[in-house]
């Protein structure tokens, strides 16, 4: 055993210098090390959950943004139907006034042409019967100058119609 290197077989006083240098080393890095890499672990995992909630913020107010999105769609969706309503409306209005304008005028139409045609009937009428009394009367003088053609005639007609007369105005 004695060909095998020393450090496999270390001695006493080997192994406490190697213990002693550990213990310095560890101390060292314990006292200056370990603060430092524990300091940086907690910067990182601050700037994480810092970026967590920042992430968690964005993602709330893009939600909120939405949501305002969605409202103002919806308004303008309203908006859009209550003004298509009141279109349709004032549409509805202007034809129903339209058609009773129509109403009017065709009622003032047909009035005034009743009242045209009556005018022409009655002047119509008054016509015929100018024509008829005018045709009478030809008719009458005709017939009066065959029937008094001689004077005999005449004296008779007069007579009769001079009785006539008087009965009359005894009634």
């Amino acid at each position: 055993m004695e060909n095998l290197p020393s450090i496999l077989t270390p001695d006493l006083g080997l192994l406490f210098w190697m213990l002693l240098a550990f213990l310095v080393v560890l101390f060292i890095v314990a006292k200056f090390g370990f603060p430092v890499i524990i300091g940086m672990v907690e910067n990182r995992k601050q700037y994480i959950d810092e970026s967590l909630k920042k992430a968690h913020e964005a993602s709330e107010r893009l939600a909120n943004i939405q949501k305002e999105g969605e409202t103002m769609l919806q308004e303008a969706r309203q908006k859009q139907a209550q003004i298509l309503k009141e279109a349709a409306d004032t549409r509805d209005a202007i034809v129903a006034q339209a058609k009773e304008k129509a109403r009017e005028e065709g009622n003032r139409l047909i009035a005034e042409a009743k009242s045209e045609i009556e005018s022409q009937k009655q002047a119509a009428i008054s016509e015929i019967r100018a024509q008829m009394a005018e045709l009478s009367v030809k008719v009458a003088e005709k017939i009066l100058r065959k029937e008094l053609d001689s004077d005999a005639k005449q004296m008779e007609t007069i007579d009769r119609l001079l009785d006539e007369v008087a009965v009359e105005d005894k009634r």
